[in-house]
């Protein structure tokens, strides 16, 4: 569901790089639309997301943090640490996986 929403305005609101959705939290990587803000792209996916996390599952009260953590990737390398970092989050809490499937770029 949240790589569903993810996807969805890919291309349209924002360029989506990479993600990564782990159990409780998720690492994305996007470049907004000059016309979309920050702000609004994470906001719409928190909304559309616990909506429907409440309505389909019955879930009861917050299901996201009311605040996020950003920060401007200012360089190539920089891009590529991050991704390199999205990409491994699984197996550095799991390290007996054989794969994942809510991560993109696959490593």
């Amino acid at each position: 569901m949240v790589v569903a929403a993810l996807k969805t305005l890919d291309g349209k609101r924002y360029q989506l790089t990479g993600y990564v959705v782990m159990d409780d939290h998720v690492h994305v990587l996007v470049t907004p639309r000059a016309e979309h803000t920050l702000r609004s792209i994470v906001h719409s996916w928190k909304s559309f997301t616990a909506n429907r996390m409440q309505r389909e599952y019955e879930r009861v009260g917050p299901v996201w943090q009311d605040e996020y953590f950003d920060r401007i990737v200012r360089d190539e390398k920089e891009l590529l640490q991050k991704v390199e970092y999205i990409m491994g989050n699984p197996w550095k809490r799991w390290p007996e996986l054989d794969s994942y499937e809510w991560v993109w770029p696959l490593p």
